[in-house]
C-alpha cells in the first residue's frame, strides 16, 4: 500500500480518512436486502453469514430516484443527486430541446471521491459492469500516472492503458469477455476485483455490478440464490486480501406485474395525450438506458414537462387520483424531499406503488425482451438497501444511514 500523508482529505464537503489497509466498496445492482437473507437461510452463502454476524449489519436507504446511476454517482461523490447533478439514467434537456442519456462524464457537477484520493497520491481502481457508468466513475482519473484503473466488464477487451489505466484485462482477469445479458457479467467484475487486490494493491476500489438476475429471480429462487453463492465465493477471496469490505446497493426491486404475468404499467403519455392533448405534456422515464431487454425501459419514477401556462396543481391532483400512484409531487417539492437538481427533472414527479411501473405510449415500448414476469425499480418501495461491513463500525445509532454513506462509514467509522 503506498505510504499517504496522514490528514483526512475534504470532498464534497465530507471528510475521509486516508485508508490504513485496502478498502473495497461493493455496489451490488438491484439487491434488495431479502437476497442475502435467503441465501444464507439456504445455507449458500457462508462468508455473508459471517461478515453479517461479526461485522456491521446495516439497512439502508438509497436516493430517490431509485436507479443505477443516481445511486452510483451518490455513492461515489457521498452526496445526494442536488449536488452532484445525475437524476436519473436519461433526461430531457431544456435547453437544447433533446432528450439525453445521461451516461457522460460532462454531465457530472461534482468531483469524485476516486478523483479527491488519486490527485492526494492514492491508488484507486474501479471496474464496472456496464460500460454507461465508467466514464462517470472514472471522471478525473490520471491513467498516465500508474495509480489509476477503470474498465468495464462489458467492454473488457477494448479497455487500454491510454484510457483506463490497464491493457489486455482478458488476460489479466482470466475469463472470457461476459455477455452483457448474464450474471457472469458481474462475476467478471468480481473476479477483476480479487485480481487488482493482489497485483495492484489499490488503496481505494469500487466494484459495480448489474442487476441482470435481479431483474428476472426474487429473492430465494434458484437462480437468485445461485448469483448470490457467486458472490459469496468472491467475498471470501476478497476478505483473504486482508482488506476492509463494504457491501450496499443502488437501489431494491420488486414484482411489477399482473396475476397473469403481464407487466401492470401506466402509460403515462397516453393519460397526458388524452387529458392535454396530443404532445402537449412531455413524459420523462429515467429509468431507459441502453440496456432495456429486461426492464423494457419500464421504472416506477417518472417526470413530466408541461408547456407554460398548464395547471400543474390540477393535474397533480387527477394523477393522485389514479390506482397505482404513490406521489405526485411539483419540481419544488420532489426537489426539496429527494435532494434533486430542479433542472434535470421535469414540472412534475410522480412514484408507482409497489407493482405499478410506467411506460409512456404503449406503442413506444417493446417488451419483447421480457421473458419472465417484470421486475423494475424506481419508487419509495425499493428504497431500502443492505449496509454491511467486515468490521464493526460506530456509526450513530439515532442516524439511518444512506448507501452514499458506505465509503465514509468504510473509512471513517470501522471500529
Amino acid at each position: 500500500m503506498n505510504q499517504l500523508h496522514k490528514s483526512a482529505i475534504n470532498v464534497n464537503g465530507r471528510e475521509y480518512r486516508y485508508p490504513r489497509m485496502p478498502t473495497v466498496a461493493i455496489c451490488l445492482d438491484g439487491s434488495e436486502p431479502g437476497y442475502i437473507e435467503e441465501a444464507i437461510k439456504a445455507g449458500l452463502a457462508p462468508h455473508l453469514d459471517r461478515l453479517m454476524k461479526t461485522g456491521a449489519n446495516l439497512l439502508g436507504k438509497c436516493v430517490i430516484p431509485s436507479f443505477t446511476n443516481p445511486n452510483n454517482i451518490s455513492i461515489i461523490t457521498g452526496q445526494p443527486p442536488k449536488l452532484h447533478g445525475i437524476a436519473g439514467n436519461y433526461f430531457y434537456d431544456r435547453g437544447t430541446g433533446e432528450e439525453v442519456m445521461m451516461n457522460e462524464a460532462r454531465f457530472l457537477r461534482a468531483p469524485t471521491i476516486f478523483q479527491a484520493f488519486h490527485d492526494a497520491g492514492a491508488k484507486v481502481a474501479v471496474v464496472t459492469a456496464k460500460d454507461k457508468l465508467r466514464t462517470l466513475l472514472g471522471k478525473g482519473l490520471d491513467f498516465s500516472t500508474g495509480r489509476a484503473i477503470a474498465f468495464s466488464a462489458e467492454k473488457a477487451n477494448q479497455a487500454t492503458e491510454a484510457d483506463n489505466g490497464i491493457g489486455d484485462v482478458l488476460s489479466f482477469v482470466g475469463l472470457p469477455l461476459p455477455e452483457v445479458y448474464s450474471a457472469d457479467l458481474s462475476e467478471f467484475v468480481f473476479a477483476a476485483g480479487v485480481k487488482l487486490l493482489r497485483n495492484f494493491h489499490p488503496d481505494l476500489m469500487y466494484l459495480s455490478t448489474t442487476d441482470y438476475v435481479q431483474h428476472k429471480a426474487a429473492p430465494g429462487t434458484k437462480n437468485a440464490n445461485d448469483f448470490y453463492a457467486m458472490l459469496d465465493r468472491y467475498v471470501g477471496l476478497l476478505e483473504a486480501e486482508g482488506c476492509v469490505l463494504a457491501l450496499t446497493a443502488d437501489h431494491g426491486m420488486n414484482d411489477k406485474h399482473k396475476a397473469d404475468g403481464s407487466p401492470d404499467v401506466m402509460y403515462l403519455q397516453d393519460v397526458f395525450d388524452e387529458w392535454m392533448g396530443q404532445g402537449t405534456a412531455r413524459v420523462i422515464l429515467p429509468i431507459t438506458d441502453p440496456y432495456v431487454a429486461h426492464h423494457g425501459a419500464l421504472g416506477s419514477f417518472a417526470t413530466i414537462y408541461l408547456p407554460q401556462g398548464a395547471d400543474a396543481q390540477a393535474l397533480m391532483a387527477r394523477l393522485r387520483a389514479l390506482e397505482g400512484i404513490d406521489l405526485a409531487l411539483s419540481n419544488e417539492q420532489a426537489c426539496e424531499r429527494f435532494d434533486l437538481p430542479p433542472d434535470r427533472i421535469g414540472d412534475i414527479v410522480v412514484l408507482a406503488t409497489r407493482h405499478k411501473v410506467f411506460g409512456t405510449s404503449a406503442k413506444r415500448h417493446d417488451l419483447s425482451g421480457l421473458k419472465e414476469p417484470l421486475r423494475s425499480h424506481g419508487g419509495l418501495t425499493e428504497q431500502t438497501v443492505p449496509l454491511l461491513v467486515n468490521r464493526k463500525v460506530d456509526w450513530p445509532k439515532e442516524r439511518e444511514p444512506r448507501n452514499y454513506d458506505v465509503f465514509a462509514i468504510a473509512l471513517n467509522h470501522v471500529a
